[in-house]
């Protein structure tokens, strides 16, 4: 595969990587967790990609964490803020909305009729 595409999937899965992290924290999670419930929806990320994702969308206030020190070994739980679901809900629509244009798009370039 080219650089140049590499680049261009990278950036095209930046936003998306954002969406499907913020539709997981409605309820806690910790790191691990999150990583095994976006890989059982097919959707791959590294540990040293979703961890500076959650300090960035912490510092943005979308999500607040805590630290669990019940167990032996002491886990940082990760929950969207009120204000992060208000922006996750937009995101999701203008999610649906793009996605279904872009595949009429796509399915009108192919020759092919939209569902």
């Amino acid at each position: 595969m080219s650089t140049l595409l590499n680049s261009l999937i990278t950036e095209l899965r930046r936003g998306t990587l954002t969406l499907a992290v913020l539709s997981q924290l409605r309820t806690p999670q910790y790191g691990y967790s999150l990583v095994q419930l976006l890989e059982a929806s097919g959707i791959d990320i590294d540990q040293s990609t979703l961890y500076p994702l959650l300090r960035r969308l912490e510092k943005q206030e979308l999500v607040s964490s805590s630290w669990d020190t019940t167990e032996s070994r002491p886990r940082k739980y990760y929950v969207l803020s009120e204000y992060g679901l208000q922006i996750y809900e937009q995101l999701k629509q203008e999610w649906l909305h793009n996605s279904k244009e872009l595949y009429c798009l796509l399915q009108e370039e192919d020759g092919d009729e939209p569902d």
